[in-house]
């Protein structure tokens, strides 16, 4: 399928691709010896003779693996990595975390973690968050690491505060996840937020399995050893494009520093090979991930004991409400069925739209109703969740997901805002040419409906000529300036009393 969207789409001057084959760069390849440039790499493993505790970021990926040290991943696929090997409990992965941000606070900021005291903090969270992972990160923050106040944000927020943007649909492409999300005035839509299993790393993956393919020159090279997924992942960033112009072999060369060995220089040739690896995520199916859920969405709060007034409390009393006020209208005294009492009427409607929602609670097709979706009727519910349901299980493609994300906002205003400002930030897709990749996949495959309404589709991936790694933390930065930002401060003393429910009374987004 990849092949055949490569091939079907011509180049800018209206050829078509010259065709290339894998075998004659393999043939090219296989005879490649690598040159010594140096007897020594000058690169050395982490010294760990002093027998540190622990190591953090770099030095952690550079300890030899005859070391006995563990490595530990506190986050994966874009959420706290908590699973049931050794360091895997939500405790461990917390502690990992405070290790990590309290090592970076010292050693890169200089502030010593007595001072916390003096400082305030912004937390960006997921567009799908886990709350129960939430509420344990802001009583770290708070509690043990000893920041005086927080800001829980979201990220696909911060990332249009960061971008100048009022409105956009925020495509974040990580390493191990991606996530999409429609963002209007400053608010997240809950029912447009999708996050996709696949990311960078995948792409990474891919391209090395067909750099095998054609007879990678580098023959050692093994996706278990962390020196070599790093050369992997500076080759993709270096070769792979999304530029339908660059046709036919092409040779390059890339050096190669481990340490304890001598520096190589490395030739090799390369055709189609660099354009099918960043294709791959528009056609999921590439990376061969199985046995995992590829699509998620926001599950419905399980609720949470410190806070009893919650959305479960809130719909149900609202249901009550609306059945007595109908009930007073109607001229009755009590409502049918108000005490508990069974009733043999047919509810209204709108009513059974409620119940269904408070009985079902709990099923995953369940999660893109919030309180504000409660006027839609149930029939509208009842096509949402089999639209959810028929996807959940698949790997929805970059395109697809993003047109998935603005055909769920509510009116077709919203739609045509998100249309014309496709906002992609993350570092999985900082690849040549991606931008215009991207807009003309999204305008070939959008409803015709749509096609003569909006101007111009506009994707953005270099806001103000940011670095798009670091646009969510810049928004973040915003968010600490702005006047709005005040009343979201949640204070050490207050978290302390009143715990989570002061998430849902301060929180910017709906808890």
């Amino acid at each position: 399928m990849v092949d055949q969207a490569i091939w079907s789409k011509k180049m800018s001057n209206g050829a078509r691709r010259i065709p290339v084959s894998a075998d004659q760069a393999r043939a090219f390849n296989k005879q490649m010896r690598p040159a010594v440039l140096d007897p020594s790499s000058r690169v050395k493993w982490t010294n760990t003779s002093h027998h540190p505790e622990f190591l953090v970021g770099e030095e952690a990926l550079h300890v030899n693996p005859t070391d006995s040290y563990n490595i530990h991943w506190p986050i994966s696929r874009g959420q706290l990595n908590v699973h049931s090997g050794p360091n895997g409990s939500l405790v461990a992965v917390l502690a990992d975390l405070e290790t990590i941000w309290s090592h970076a606070i010292q050693k890169l900021l200089e502030i010593p973690l007595r001072d916390l005291k003096y400082y305030r903090c912004i937390l960006l969270v997921p567009d799908i968050y886990n709350r129960q992972h939430v509420k344990e990160l802001v009583n770290m923050l708070l509690m043990k690491m000893g920041f005086s106040a927080i800001v829980v944000h979201q990220e696909s927020v911060c990332a249009t505060f960061g971008s100048g943007l009022s409105s956009a649909c925020v495509v974040d492409v990580g390493d191990q996840k991606t996530s999409v999300c429609c963002v209007e005035d400053g608010v997240s839509h809950r029912n447009s937020r999708l996050c996709l299993a696949y990311g960078g790393s995948d792409v990474t993956r891919c391209f090395f399995w067909l750099l095998q393919r054609a007879g990678f020159p580098y023959r050692e090279c093994q996706l278990s050893s962390r020196l070599d997924c790093l050369l992997l992942q500076q080759l993709k960033e270096t070769f792979c494009h999304l530029d339908q112009d660059i046709s036919g072999l092409q040779d390059h060369e890339f050096r190669l520093r481990n340490p304890e060995s001598p520096a190589l220089l490395y030739q090799l040739r390369l055709g189609d090979e660099k354009l099918q690896a960043p294709m791959a995520l528009f056609y999921p199916a590439t990376f061969g991930i199985v046995g995992q859920k590829m699509t998620s969405l926001q599950q419905r709060s399980q609720g949470d004991p410190e806070d009893p007034h919650d959305e479960h409390y809130l719909l149900g009393t609202q249901s009550k409400q609306d059945q007595s006020a109908k009930a007073e209208r109607k001229g009755l005294s009590k409502p049918p069925g108000f005490d508990g009492e069974s009733s043999s009427q047919n509810p209204d409607p709108a009513d059974r739209g409620h119940s269904q929602d408070l009985d079902a609670g709990h099923s995953h097709s369940d999660c893109l109703m919030a309180g504000t979706d409660m006027e839609e009727p149930p029939s509208a519910l009842l096509s949402r969740k089999t639209a959810i349901s028929q996807f959940e299980g698949k790997a929805l493609g970059l395109d697809k997901a993003i047109l998935h994300s603005i055909d769920c906002c509510a009116s077709d205003e919203t739609k045509k805002k998100m249309y014309s400002s496709i906002l992609v930030v993350g570092g999985g897709l900082v690849f040549h040419r991606a931008q215009e990749f991207l807009q003309h996949r999204i305008l070939n495959k959008m409803p015709p409906s749509f096609r003569r309404v909006v101007e111009n589709v506009e994707v953005i991936t270099r806001p103000k000529d940011m670095d798009p790694w670091l646009i969510a933390w810049k928004g973040g930065a915003v968010l600490a300036c702005l006047d709005t930002a005040q009343e979201l401060w949640i204070y050490q003393r207050e978290w302390q009393r009143f715990g989570v429910r002061m998430l849902r009374e301060r929180a910017a987004f709906v808890w």
